[in-house]
């Protein structure tokens, strides 16, 4: 394992201190057994409020990496003051779940990852400590994963996610994964299966135990907006309480830099960090 890590906490400049920030930014490589390789994450932490800290893990897209909520938006000002960790992980494009012929992704986020935090940050170790989010692969896997664990997270929010991408029979047209790639990960029938997020709601409500609170969010000229409706609608059929939003804007990190405030807010609340 490496950490290269630094405060911003303070900067002297020409002999005088000036506060900036209360959060420290982690980079950390270490070795993931579940996915038989190096990876590498962003962590958030906070410098000056007394731990232990809730997390919130924060998933990227498909065509990016670990690094692209710190490049693309200001989450780090959001969560300034907060007694939360982020950390944003490498999901490659997995899907964050357990492929069908390939690496579990599922596992390395569900169990791996979060037994690496809570062994080297000050990190809560219950429920009650994590919540999960993301941005459309990430927010695909952020409700898979809460939903196929819901004794694991608090709350999930995603931002316009591919909701239904293990439940179609075959990826869109002209969309961003191939036929013989959404194969490899969901297999040739997704449909009821773990990879199934409408599957997965069913199963978890049936469970009777407390589900996470969830929210979603979507732009009106998202090419993913049908998607979010479709899910929206299934939950509502099955029961399962949720908040679903559109607001204006498309598939951009304009509109995700402005809407994961609400998802922190969000967090916050249902994580009890703030009262509200």
């Amino acid at each position: 394992m490496f950490i290269r890590g630094f405060s911003i906490a303070q900067v002297a400049f020409r002999g005088r201190a000036f506060t900036l920030s209360g959060m420290s930014l982690m980079h950390v490589q270490w070795s993931s057994q579940v996915l038989g390789q190096k990876v590498s994450m962003n962590v958030i932490v906070p410098d000056r409020l007394e731990p232990p800290f809730a997390v919130f893990y924060l998933l990227h897209g498909l065509s990016d990496d670990y690094s692209i909520w710190l490049r693309r938006t200001s989450i780090e000002r959001y969560v300034e003051g907060l007694p939360l960790i982020v950390v944003m992980p490498d999901g490659h494009r997995g899907f964050y779940t357990d492929m069908h012929d390939g690496p579990a992704y599922g596992r390395y986020v569900a169990e791996e990852i979060p037994a690496f935090v809570e062994r080297t940050f000050p990190a809560k170790r219950d429920r009650d400590g994590r919540c999960i989010g993301g941005l459309s692969m990430g927010g695909y896997g952020a409700l898979r994963l809460a939903l196929a664990h819901p004794e694991r997270y608090a709350s999930v929010t995603s931002h316009s996610g591919a909701l239904m991408a293990g439940h179609n029979e075959k990826p869109r047209e002209g969309g961003p994964i191939t036929m013989q790639e959404a194969r490899r990960i969901f297999g040739e029938r997704p449909r009821g299966t773990r990879h199934d997020l409408v599957h997965l709601a069913k199963v978890a409500k049936e469970g009777g135990g407390p589900l996470p609170a969830i929210r979603m969010d979507c732009g009106r000229e998202d090419f993913l907006l049908e998607d979010n409706r479709r899910f929206h609608a299934e939950l509502e059929r099955l029961g399962v309480g949720h908040e679903y939003e559109e607001f204006a804007g498309a598939h951009t990190w304009a509109y995700w830099d402005e809407h994961v405030v609400e998802a922190v807010r969000f967090h916050v609340r249902h994580l009890k960090l703030i009262a509200p």
